[in-house]
């Protein structure tokens, strides 16, 4: 089995050095680009990477506009790294098609849980789920296909984005705490002042919302977490 290819873009060479030195002792493979630019250049060179990890404050092509760039052509999984209080950057990085973010400073084993976690996730969304398709109104969930469809048009949703309606789809009328949505979805445990579940849900609203009607369709539960409204059509 070839080894697992990591890219780490931040223009702090110290901290990229050891990040590498502490990855590659654990079985990767890293690969380290100091600005956006250069990681740009590697992924139009045709280079494989089984994940990226970007800084997203960078001098020049910034993590959140390299990321801008590379999607939707290189669906390669994405991890930002964002500084502390950056609520709106790591919000935008999800939205832009980041699979996970993680705090700087950071601890390179947090970073090393949060990279399998990723991976884990994106090798489990290339295999089937299951040959049940479910629906919800007007809304049709292919697992073995991973694909969504309302009213017959095709909803473009990330991979995290998919297993949120997934689980929802699965459990009609059933409280869905933001730390079992997290632990199913993103594969990892709710850690504190952790908003990226509730962005990925907000992120579903949208998207299938619209093909609804902006219908009410996932209601939030104060204090407990969210649930899927049963349908009643």
């Amino acid at each position: 089995m070839s080894e697992t290819q990591i890219l780490l873009v931040d223009d702090d060479v110290e901290l990229t050095e050891l990040l590498s030195d502490y990855l590659t002792a654990e079985g990767l493979s890293v690969t380290i680009a100091n600005s956006g630019d250069e990681a740009l250049t590697l992924f139009k060179s045709g280079t494989h990477f089984d994940l990226a990890v970007f800084d997203i404050m960078m001098p020049g092509l910034s993590g959140l506009e390299l990321l801008q760039q590379l999607r939707p052509a290189f669906q390669v999984p994405v991890i930002m790294l964002t500084g502390r209080g950056g609520d709106i950057d790591r919000i935008l990085g999800l939205e832009m098609g980041a699979d996970d973010y993680l705090s700087k400073p950071c601890n390179p084993r947090e970073l090393l849980a949060r990279i399998r976690s990723v991976l884990r996730r994106s090798r489990l969304a290339e295999q089937p789920l299951t040959d049940t398709i479910l629906t919800y109104a007007s809304v049709e969930l292919d697992p073995s296909r991973r694909q969504v469809r309302c009213n017959g048009d095709t909803i473009e949703l990330t991979s995290a984005e998919f297993n949120v309606l997934h689980q929802f789809m699965q459990h009609p009328g059933e409280i869905l705490s933001k730390s079992k949505l997290t632990e199913m979805v993103l594969h990892r445990p709710l850690t504190p002042y952790d908003r990226a579940i509730d962005v990925h849900v907000s992120r579903v609203r949208q998207k299938v919302g619209v093909c609804m009607g902006n219908k009410e369709f996932i209601k939030t539960v104060r204090g407990e977490g969210y649930l899927l409204v049963r349908d009643e059509t």
